[in-house]
């Protein structure tokens, strides 16, 4: 390939290869997460000439095409949830008032079916339009504001559900919060 391609596929990689992880690490934690870019990069290369501009959004759908795909299906399954709630008791130990709010919230987010979690990563990720969002699921913008919303409703209802007196005010300060971080991209 000529030096351009090469230039062009570096930047691209040096640009997207974090957030890609970042994207994949949820739904199929650490260990599958590393196989799934490097799968994901090595289509691009071949493709290089399908890559739009700005490549992450496409990066995101054939990251999680390769998800779909993928022969570890109960690994994939089982992995979000052991790895969320592996943040959240890391979180435990933390007495501070962000951490208990955030453990709260993650707790709430491992009860919430997979894709509920990925609309609501997707409405969080940072530089990712509600189209580019939209464009990764696979529906239109209208469609994902609508099951944004939805999820929005689950994850306040995860977060508010909570037996405990402590935990029910922090998830109620948490359900607030999430309103406003979750998805502040899509509004």
């Amino acid at each position: 390939m000529p030096d351009d391609d090469a230039d062009r596929f570096t930047a691209i990689y040096d640009g997207c290869r974090q957030r890609v992880w970042a994207y994949v690490v949820s739904p199929a934690g650490r260990q599958v997460a590393d196989e799934v870019v490097n799968e994901t990069f090595t289509v691009a290369w071949r493709r290089l000439d399908d890559v739009p501009e700005p490549p992450l959004p496409w990066l995101l759908v054939v990251a999680r095409t390769i998800l779909r795909d993928s022969v570890r299906a109960e690994a994939r399954h089982a992995s979000p949830a052991a790895e969320l709630m592996s943040w959240a008791e890391r979180a435990e130990a933390d007495i501070s008032k962000d951490v208990s709010e955030h453990n709260a919230l993650l707790k709430a987010l491992v009860t919430l079916p997979e894709d509920d979690r990925e609309l609501l990563i997707l409405a969080s990720w940072p530089g990712l339009t509600p189209a580019q969002a939209a464009a990764v699921v696979g529906c239109s913008p209208i469609t994902l504001r609508v099951r944004l919303h939805r999820a929005r409703k689950r994850l306040e209802q995860a977060a508010s559900a909570s037996p405990l007196e402590d935990e029910a005010t922090a998830a109620r300060r948490v359900s607030t919060r999430a309103r406003i971080a979750v998805g502040k991209e899509a509004r």
